[in-house]
């Protein structure tokens, strides 16, 4: 209550009339953020009336995210002590990955949202609640070592050129987050490939101080795979996380977690999340002869970024098909170019950035198929009857 006296103590100032009216933009954005509307559509018959708006869904997606984000600032440390040869203690070790990966959060979200603030205030319109995921998301998808300025550029780039000239949010067609990752892999391919970018070696250790490790590199499990040589990881390690990778990507624990929540609130959709999985374990059981002798087929699940694109980036609402059967056919698709880029194009192990961005691109024809055919049927429908 005491928030809510407050922002209506100050809301005239935001008003037409009022000194701030130049931020009612901003100011709009952050009541509907902290208060769902009390209003409501004024036609009857053409809206359904629900309490949940789109800001209340993209704070579920957030609070999936927590144990990916939370998980990979541990994990971040244990890398760094492990690769110094020291014994990776717990809080020393999420301490030392909070420290690492918490400029980037900011990064991300004081670029994208000052760019989506900007434009809202240009055209006199609401604040888009997209990047509320978006910025979470973006850090959690690049190396380590990926410094501040490239996350900027790229946040930069990703939020004008793939969302903003779109319309913004719910209008893009590519996934913004994913459209980050192209650009920084296309632009400086050696900070988002490699073996020295997966361990943070630029940070000095403010605890214990132990010195950056220059010289120290990890391959990933893809990498190796890549390159042919046998994959160090073990699949329990590949399940747990406790491998080098994107700093939210490699906990298939905790990746499971932020599924589950995103199932039971009914943001995500299983059909497309389900499919992605089949069309991948498909793929790369058809492919198993290929893969190295230490290295299962059903193990392409659980290394690299499939399972993180198979729930947060597939299932995004504005970029992924509307219809039922649209999903299943968008997922399966996704699952089977990404295990085909991994097997046949060893300069690039990890599909499944542009296995999405793919399909992205396909999502309205797939949408246009299965209605365009419902269309055809019922008219065929009619036709018998008369």
């Amino acid at each position: 209550m005491f928030l809510r006296n407050f922002l209506d103590k100050i809301k005239p100032a935001f008003q037409e009339d009022g000194k701030l009216h130049a931020f009612r933009s901003v100011f709009d954005g952050f009541e509907t953020f902290m208060f769902v509307p009390n209003e409501t559509a004024k036609v009857r018959g053409a809206h359904i009336h629900d309490a949940i708006d789109s800001k209340r869904i993209m704070s579920f997606v957030v609070i999936a995210l927590i144990p990916c984000l939370l998980f990979g600032m541990y994990n971040v440390g244990y890398q760094h002590y492990l690769a110094i040869g020291e014994t990776p203690e717990f809080w020393a070790s999420f301490w030392y990955g909070l420290l690492a990966v918490l400029p980037k959060v900011v990064v991300s979200y004081v670029v994208g949202l000052g760019i989506e603030f900007t434009v809202a205030q240009w055209k006199h319109e609401e604040i888009q609640e997209g990047f509320l995921v978006s910025g979470m998301l973006i850090p959690l998808i690049v190396p380590i070592n990926c410094p501040l300025w490239m996350i900027a550029v790229a946040t930069a780039f990703a939020v004008i050129f793939a969302k903003e000239v779109f319309g913004g949010t719910g209008m893009n067609i590519f996934n913004v987050a994913l459209v980050t990752r192209a650009f920084l892999f296309f632009s400086y391919p050696s900070t988002m490939s490699g073996d020295k970018v997966w361990v943070n070696q630029n940070y000095m250790d403010c605890i214990n101080g132990v010195t950056s490790v220059d010289a120290v590199s990890q391959a990933t499990p893809l990498g190796q795979l890549a390159a042919g040589d046998p994959v160090q990881a073990s699949f329990c390690d590949t399940v747990t996380g406790l491998i080098p990778g994107s700093i939210g990507e490699t906990s298939v624990i905790a990746i499971a977690i932020g599924a589950l929540i995103l199932l039971c609130s009914g943001v995500a959709s299983w059909k497309t999340m389900l499919s992605v999985f089949v069309g991948g374990a498909l793929t790369a059981f058809l492919f198993k002869d290929q893969v190295v002798d230490n290295f299962q087929w059903y193990e392409h699940l659980t290394v690299g970024g499939f399972c993180f694109g198979a729930v947060f980036m597939a299932t995004d609402p504005v970029t992924s098909p509307r219809t039922s059967s649209a999903k299943y056919v968008y997922g399966f698709l996704i699952g089977v170019v990404a295990i085909v880029i991994r097997m046949l194009n060893p300069g690039y192990p990890e599909g499944m950035m542009l296995a999405i961005l793919l399909m992205n691109v396909f999502a309205p024809l797939f949408d246009y198929c299965v209605v365009q055919a419902n269309i055809n049927k019922r008219a065929k429908r009619a036709a018998a009857k008369k």
